[in-house]
């Protein structure tokens, strides 16, 4: 069963002869619970894919289809009840003003759950932080913490897909690795489907079962992690990351 179909996806910045394509006919399908992984160079669309789907990028045509639904230029209410985004910066993504229980309080209001109280201390237990940290402020907080605290806002609504846009990218090496086992053991627990962007093959051969390859605003190539890790890429460029690799 396919839980997010992207066919024919094109999304532009500006008008014109200042029109910039971000992205440029791209399609690919992730399946119920699966784990999909977009990775090429900066620049190459990948988080813009992300913030298409979510409508953080307005200027798309082409399909998006969200569990058989498929997307409008708007999204409406319940769109943010099946998907949530979690960002590259942490820090950015929460108010610097708001303590953990603010941040997950508000989340869980929005979404009109009830027992706010037992909900927020769940969510924290979830992804492995005690109630010391419930009214702590983000600066009082260390990158990992932080990030933990961003994957509980976005568990907050319930949702079935997450994005994750280079999720561990602004951490220590040494936190690195316990996120990405974090939001593996989310994956399993909750039975979500993930979409992650990232420029590490390592991380994406650890955290997906398929990926697609990204250069120049177009998908070149999509393969599954065991010709990844088998380095048996078609594409030139598949190819050179591959080359440029290490322990991928």
């Amino acid at each position: 069963m396919s839980m997010l179909r992207v066919e024919g996806l094109n999304v532009w910045f500006g008008a014109g002869r200042d029109r910039v394509n971000a992205v440029t006919d791209a399609s690919f399908e992730v399946a119920k619970g699966e784990s999909f992984g977009l990775v090429g160079e900066s620049g190459s669309g990948k988080s813009t894919i992300l913030r298409a789907i979510t409508g953080l990028a307005a200027q798309w045509d082409g399909r998006i289809t969200v569990d058989d639904q498929p997307l409008t230029r708007k999204r409406i209410r319940t769109f943010y009840k099946t998907v949530q985004m979690v960002f590259q910066d942490p820090y950015a993504s929460l108010h610097p003003r708001h303590s953990v229980d603010a941040v997950l309080g508000e989340t869980l209001h929005l979404h009109g759950f009830g027992d706010i109280d037992q909900r927020v201390a769940k969510l924290l237990d979830d992804v492995g932080l005690d109630q010391r940290f419930r009214f702590r402020y983000p600066h009082q907080l260390s990158g990992g913490q932080r990030q933990r605290v961003a994957i509980a806002r976005a568990l907050a609504a319930e949702p079935r897909i997450l994005l994750l846009d280079e999720p561990t990218s602004a951490l220590d090496v040494s936190v690195q690795a316990e996120i990405l086992n974090l939001l593996s053991d989310l994956r399993a627990e909750h039975d979500l489907t993930y979409v992650m962007v990232s420029h590490d093959l390592a991380v994406v051969g650890h955290m997906c079962a398929r990926l697609a390859v990204m250069k120049d605003s177009r998908i070149v190539e999509v393969m599954d992690v065991a010709a990844l890790r088998a380095r048996r890429a078609e594409h030139p460029y598949s190819q050179e990351l591959l080359r440029n690799s290490i322990g991928a």
